[in-house]
C-alpha cells in the first residue's frame, strides 16, 4: 500500500477530524474518501473516535490497538533485545524489574514553574527554557508563578532522588533492578547520581543499547520513546511520576497484557510531598506512608471502564471480556 505513496506516509491525504467523532461521521465523511483514495491519514489520531460506539466497532478498535498495532521492525527488534538484556541483568530477582517513567527533562521542569535547588543558575536556565519554548507566556501581565502552591498541589515533577526515596520506602531494596525511561534529564549528573546510589542496578536505553545500535534513532524522540515503551511494558511494576500520553497508553496496554491489572504505581503526589517535605518525619513513619500509597495504587490497578472513559487506559471489559 505504501508503495503507492512512495513509501512516505506524509504523502497520504490527512483528514482533520474532530475529537470523539461519531460512527456516522466516519461512515459519511471518512469512508467515501478512503474508498476513493485507498488510504487516508488521521492526525492527530488520539481520541478521534467517540468512546461509546456499537460493540462491533469497539471490538475492531480493541483488535487494532491491543493486538494488531505494532512498532516498525527496527524499533521492535532493538526493543526486544533490550528487554532480554534487562531480564538477564535482573537474574537476582528472577528476571523481574521495575520501570520508571521519569519526567525530569528541562522542558518539564521549566513548564512546571517549580523550584528545586533555588539557585541563580537554575533560575537563569529555567527562564531561558521558558522563553525559548513558550515565548513570553510566563511573563504576561497578571501571571503569577507560585512554586510552593504548585508543589502542594502535586504539580511538580519528582526529582530522581524523590523517586528513589519513595521506592525505598515502599520496600524496594538496593538489589532491585530498575529501568528508567526518560528524555534528557535536567542536570543529569547532579540529579541522577543519588538515584544510582540508591539503586546501583539501574539501566536506561543508553546503557542497555550500544551507541551504534541507537544511531538510527537519534534525533527521533518518538522512536526513542518507543524503545522505552516496550521495556516498560514488560516490567514487573511500572511507576509513573507525571501524566501524559506515554503512561496513559502504557497503563492500558499493561492492563491488557496482565489480565486486567496494570501493575502500576501511580502515586498521589499531594500526599507524597507531605512526607517528602516533612523534616521531622521518622523513617518508619515515612515507610508506612509509602506503603499506603503503594496499596492505593494496587487497589486501583484493576478498574472497569466507566462511560466515556478512555478505552486505551481502561480496556476492560470492552476488550477483555467475551461478548455473546
Amino acid at each position: 500500500m505504501l508503495q503507492r505513496f512512495d513509501n512516505n506516509i506524509s504523502s497520504i491525504v490527512n483528514m482533520r477530524t474532530k475529537a470523539l467523532s461519531s460512527k456516522t461521521y466516519y461512515l459519511q465523511k471518512v469512508l467515501p474518501r478512503l474508498l476513493e483514495l485507498g488510504a487516508v491519514r488521521i492526525a492527530p489520531f488520539s481520541n478521534r473516535l467517540a468512546q461509546s460506539v456499537p460493540s462491533n466497532i469497539q471490538a475492531l478498535r480493541c483488535l487494532s490497538n491491543f493486538e494488531a498495532l505494532r512498532f516498525s521492525e527496527p524499533i521492535r527488534l532493538l526493543a526486544e533485545n533490550m528487554v532480554q538484556r534487562m531480564v538477564k541483568n535482573s537474574s537476582a530477582s528472577g528476571g523481574k524489574y521495575i520501570s520508571v517513567h521519569l519526567r525530569f527533562e528541562e522542558d518539564m521542569v521549566a513548564f512546571s514553574c517549580c523550584t528545586y535547588d533555588g539557585g541563580q543558575k537554575e533560575r537563569k536556565e529555567m527562564d531561558k527554557a521558558r522563553e525559548k519554548s513558550w515565548r513570553g507566556k510566563f511573563n504576561r501581565p497578571g501571571r503569577k508563578i507560585n512554586p510552593e502552591k504548585n508543589r502542594r498541589e502535586g504539580k511538580c515533577p519528582l526529582t530522581p532522588l524523590e523517586v528513589g526515596m519513595m521506592l525505598r520506602g515502599m520496600g524496594f531494596d538496593n538489589m532491585t533492578s530498575i529501568y528508567v525511561a526518560s528524555g534528557i534529564i535536567y542536570s543529569s549528573e547532579k540529579y541522577m547520581t543519588p538515584l544510582r546510589q540508591l539503586f546501583p542496578l539501574l539501566e536506561t536505553k543508553d546503557t542497555l543499547a550500544s551507541s551504534e545500535e541507537l544511531i538510527p534513532f537519534q534525533g527521533h524522540s518518538s522512536r526513542l520513546a518507543a524503545l522505552d515503551y516496550t521495556v516498560c511494558a514488560h516490567s514487573e511494576v511500572f511507576l509513573t511520576t507525571q501524566g501524559g500520553n506515554f503512561p496513559h497508553f502504557l497503563i492500558g496496554d499493561r492492563r491488557f497484557l496482565y489480565g486486567g491489572h496494570s501493575k502500576t504505581i501511580k502515586p498521589d503526589k499531594r500526599r507524597l510531598v507531605l512526607s517528602l517535605d516533612n523534616p521531622n518525619i521518622s523513617w518508619d513513619k515515612f515507610k508506612r506512608n509509602m506503603l499506603e500509597i503503594l496499596h492505593h495504587s494496587d487497589m486501583k490497578g484493576v478498574e472497569l471502564r466507566k462511560p466515556n472513559a478512555s478505552l486505551y487506559m481502561f480496556p476492560m471489559p470492552d476488550c477483555m471480556c467475551p461478548h455473546s
